[in-house]
């Protein structure tokens, strides 16, 4: 029988631990954040977020992360922590709880936004979903936790400050300075007093970390939409804003009631956080002031305001289906005026242009950050960067949330601000830190990683489905049709071939007849010589065909053979 561990021997097993960060997503890209705390036996996860596919991800609804480490430690996971209610912190969950429950923490909107998606994913019933706000403490496992209050795009962000045995974790989330907010408030003073005690480590949002200067405040957007309202009396005002971003729709709201409008939203995520807000209390609004978007035909342009989705430019979004003349309800012409209150995330640029282009091109009026200031970031800039370091004092730091650019401007600012360079520490998705009250660094790495959603498809678009799909959009298809005689080796009928996205046939009969002799003349010959396996004699005619085509076309379409034995 073991002997039991003596007090000291567990006291000294305990100070040769050390603490393990996971980035499981979050880093050298813009969402899909999720960060594991993992100590002796026990972990506690921070955010489970999603992030949308690039231009090479066709067909891709979401992507998410790889929870392959996690479910392989399911015993040890305590809960999963909630730092805000936007997609890249909480778009994953309904598919993390699949896989794995634990307990969800967060405070009441962030978790009425969670509370939707998993009963839109019917798993609301297994959810434990448990509400907090800024200054409560609470225990998961061996970690001590404390909800801080920080400003934001959305109402009820939080910070934590995550005490472990080897020190104080401080993560910020998504935050920026606003001492004029809308609605709640930044806890600096909070952030000084755990930075006097001592903290260990620091991760940062690093969103803006590569502007100077300081982020403007939310309720200048307030100010200056009040401006817009006025100057636009005689239109009807639309205006796309992020659905989460109530304190913004608040304000437009506001502007409604002062110049005496209605208020009609459209688009389904402004419909449901709109919903979850009121309901909540996070948004005001009096009896009366929301119509039907069905009715508002009933009243004049400028009696009414639309809130709508669309800030990317998405395609089935509701401001692009107005914009193209596709929306059932709304007709927009010149006597509207559109107004984007949101900012491109990088990479949506294209999108939005494409849909202010339209617009415009309709003769309708449209305001956007780059002509009037209708849009403030959620994300501090250098000059809040550097408050947070500066109240926090920490010894080692780590950026997160960013592109690999980013977080280079963090740690620059880090270092800038006095943090040895030794103890600034740029990370990547999988990778294992490793601290203790002295040291940080890397040690190994866990599995990590996109997996694509596809519909109801989790994970089962790869790689080399991607790579058809590439070569699908970019080549085209050639689908060659035979019917073959097994048994005697006899060629009945084709080959026949169906181009689609290659060549119009009926323009190309000269391209696609030589083509076809090309092909029947290879798989007679084959066999003839006595070879009666399909799979070769597909082999041989994919193969005759693709060197013919790119030889006469110089491109390589996509060569599907089919098979039919008589």
């Amino acid at each position: 029988m073991a002997k039991k561990k003596t007090s000291t021997a567990a006291a000294t097993e305990a100070a040769t631990q050390k603490l393990r960060v996971i980035a499981l997503g979050g880093l050298g890209e813009i969402g899909k954040n999720i960060t594991a705390f993992e100590y002796g036996d026990d972990i506690m996860l921070v955010d489970c977020g999603v992030s949308f596919p690039d231009d090479e991800m066709l067909g891709v609804d979401l992507v998410i992360p790889d929870f392959s480490y996690l479910e392989k430690n399911a015993d040890k996971i305590r809960g999963l922590v909630i730092t805000h209610g936007h997609e890249d912190h909480v778009g994953s969950i309904p598919y993390f709880l699949r896989k794995v429950n634990v307990p969800i923490y967060g405070t009441p909107l962030t978790l009425g936004i969670v509370e939707h998606k998993l009963s839109e994913a019917s798993i609301l019933d297994i959810a434990d979903l448990r509400p907090i706000k800024g200054g409560d403490r609470f225990k998961l496992g061996i970690f001590a936790v404390e909800a801080i209050n920080v400003t934001h795009s959305i109402a009820d962000a939080l910070a934590y400050a995550i005490t472990t045995p080897v020190g104080t974790v401080i993560i910020t989330g998504d935050f920026k300075v606003d001492l004029t907010p809308i609605d709640g408030h930044i806890d600096l003073a909070r952030f000084g007093e755990l930075g006097n005690k001592g903290v260990l480590l620091l991760m940062s949002d690093s969103t803006n970390a590569e502007r100077p200067g300081s982020t403007l405040p939310e309720r200048i957007v307030g100010e200056n939409l009040d401006n817009i309202f006025n100057q636009y009396k005689d239109k009807r005002i639309v205006i796309t804003t992020f659905s989460s971003n109530v304190h913004r729709v608040q304000q437009i709201i506001n502007a409604a009631i002062h110049y005496g409008r209605k208020v009609a939203l459209t688009g389904r995520s402004m419909l449901n956080v709109i919903d979850v807000a009121t309901r909540l209390g996070y948004i005001h609004v009096p009896d009366g002031l929301l119509i039907s978007i069905d009715d508002i035909n009933r009243y004049n342009p400028e009696q009414i305001t639309i809130i709508t989705t669309g800030t990317q430019g998405e395609h089935m979004s509701a401001l692009y289906r107005m914009a193209f003349a596709e929306h059932s309800k709304v007709k927009l012409g010149p006597s509207d005026v559109v107004i984007f209150s949101a900012s491109a995330i990088p990479g949506n640029e294209k999108f939005v242009d494409k849909v202010i282009n339209e617009l415009m091109s309709n003769g309708i009026k449209v305001l956007h950050s780059a002509i009037a200031d209708v849009h403030v970031s959620g994300h501090a800039c250098q000059e809040g960067l550097k408050l947070m370091l500066h109240l926090t004092k920490p010894k080692f730091f780590v950026p997160i949330h960013g592109e690999y650019r980013q977080l280079k401007s963090h740690a620059d600012l880090a270092a800038y601000m006095g943090i040895p360079q030794k103890n600034i520490l740029i990370s990547e998705n999988g990778k294992v830190i490793e601290l203790d009250k002295k040291t940080m660094k890397h040690n190994g790495s866990v599995t990590s990683g996109k997996v694509l959603v596809d519909g109801y498809g989790v994970g089962d678009v790869g790689n080399i489905v991607l790579r058809d799909r590439r070569l699908l959009s970019e080549e085209g298809l050639i689908i060659i049709v035979m019917a073959i005689d097994a048994n005697d080796g006899l060629l009945m009928s084709g080959p026949d071939l169906v181009s689609r996205g290659f060549v119009y046939v009926r323009e190309s009969e000269e391209l696609m007849d030589e083509a076809k002799m090309l092909v029947s003349d290879a798989v007679i010959e084959l066999l003839d010589s006595g070879c009666y396996d399909m799979a070769e004699v597909k082999t041989r005619a994919k193969d005759v065909l693709a060197k013919f085509m790119y030889q006469k076309t110089g491109r390589r379409p996509m060569i599907l053979p089919i098979t039919v034995n008589v």
